[in-house]
């Protein structure tokens, strides 16, 4: 996120890395990166040691996603998995103000830019052919069979304040046809999904996801690790232009997968600017998808 939290200062974001994980860190510089979550470097005499996130979405399975992904590094075949550090108690996250903390190890490195289509195949491919922790969260549809009756009705009241609100609702209103279309498609798939071959999915693998570093090509940002169809990670191939038939994807789990990331997105979106809102840069990235997702083919 661009924007820092608010009503979270960094001296508690200190206070709990030191208690939690690293009593050595002696400061924290906040890291306007990524978007939906908080980050920063915790550092010990100016180097740094720990990439710290903070989350404030409400996500029941988060811990068990980490300590998944812990559990398939800790296989010894995995060694592109880079996830958070495991607490004494086995688990990742500690509370802190409305959401959780959790911090992996850092590493100098960069992320983003156009997808190793070859690498990410070849990661993929061990992944989901590892077997799964017993304990790892299934997916489930994300969107609720009434999303579009609840759409319609909090676009019959006025959203906002804030420079968006107004653009944001004309938008969703004049959506409101396809996103029935859209959820009913969605949910269709999902019962079609029971019956597929179900595997460990990181979630999203695209390139802003992997860091590339001096020790290799890691996989990060585990909180969406679940069992799932493998389309839940092939997409982020095939959106990069490989072939379903190249990627050994199935096209309908494709379009389920799909239509949960647009549905996702604008369930997000529009409890974003129905709410009150500044106009700040995170304001403007998330306008932007919103009318993507309501747009593109």
């Amino acid at each position: 996120m661009r924007e820092r939290p608010s009503g979270l200062a960094d001296v508690e974001v200190l206070t709990e890395v030191r208690r939690s994980w690293d009593p050595a860190v002696d400061a924290v510089t906040y890291l306007p990166v990524g978007f939906g979550a908080h980050h920063w470097a915790a550092s010990v005499d100016e180097r740094n040691r720990w990439f710290v996130t903070f989350d404030e979405r409400r996500q029941t399975d988060l811990d068990a996603a980490y300590a998944g992904a812990s559990a398939l590094r800790d296989t010894g075949e995995l060694e592109f998995v880079l996830a958070p550090v495991l607490l004494g108690d086995g688990v990742a996250t500690v509370p802190l103000a409305d959401g959780r903390l959790s911090c992996t190890q850092w590493y100098d490195g960069t992320s983003g830019g156009t997808l190793d289509t070859a690498w990410t195949a070849r990661a993929l491919r061990r992944l989901h052919t590892t077997a799964p922790p017993a304990t790892l969260p299934r997916w489930r549809p994300k969107v609720r069979v009434t999303f579009a009756e609840e759409t319609l009705g909090l676009t019959e009241h006025n959203w906002g304040p804030g420079p968006y609100a107004d653009r944001a609702r004309s938008a969703v209103r004049s959506a409101l046809d396809d996103i029935g279309r859209w959820t009913e498609r969605y949910h269709h798939l999902a019962e079609e999904a029971v019956a597929r071959p179900w595997v460990a999915c990181h979630g999203e693998p695209h390139s802003d996801n992997q860091l590339q570093t001096a020790s290799g090509r890691f996989l990060v940002d585990w909180d969406t690790l679940r069992l799932a169809p493998p389309e839940l990670d092939l997409r982020t191939l095939v959106d990069a232009g490989v072939l379903p038939a190249e990627a050994g994807a199935d096209p309908e789990m494709l379009e389920l997968f799909d239509l949960e990331w647009r549905l996702d997105e604008i369930s997000q979106y529009a409890e974003w600017f129905a709410a009150p809102h500044s106009g700040n840069a995170d304001d403007e990235i998330a306008i932007a998808d919103l009318l993507e997702e309501l747009s593109r083919l």
